[in-house]
């Protein structure tokens, strides 16, 4: 298993990030795909038509989600924790995945960059450069 960790700052406010990251309307138009989501601590999700599930864990508004993703059975759960900070520039999101499979290691990591992140950061600025 391995871990993922990298900070991304984004020229919008945490409220923003946050709402992009836990409202399902929001999630649908930066995905393009249906979403399943609420802040309720228990709940499923489902993100990009079932291609990322898991379980919310915990909440803090504008300010934490923590979520477990789902990969078969194995027997360590694998966390996403996202903590947003204020920063001069915007917001500094904190991103760490743990227990990622190593064989998929390379593909998760990618698809940070490339298509969570990358679409939030689409989303929510103003003049869409990338800052990561």
């Amino acid at each position: 298993m391995a871990d993922f960790k990298k900070y991304y700052v984004i020229k919008a406010a945490p409220e923003e990030i946050y709402q992009a990251i836990v409202n399902p309307k929001s999630l649908e138009l930066w995905t393009g795909e249906k979403a399943v989501m609420s802040e309720e601590p228990g709940s499923e999700f489902s993100l990009w038509d079932d291609s990322i599930c898991g379980k919310n864990l915990e909440f803090e508004p504008n300010k934490l989600v923590v979520q477990e993703w789902y990969f078969g059975e194995q027997e360590e759960p694998s966390i996403v924790t996202i903590k947003l900070h204020e920063h001069k520039k915007g917001t500094s999101v904190e991103l760490r995945h743990t227990n990622i499979p190593d064989a998929d290691y390379d593909d998760f990591a990618d698809g940070w960059d490339t298509s969570y992140m990358a679409g939030i950061i689409e989303f929510v600025e103003d003049d869409g450069e990338d800052d990561f």
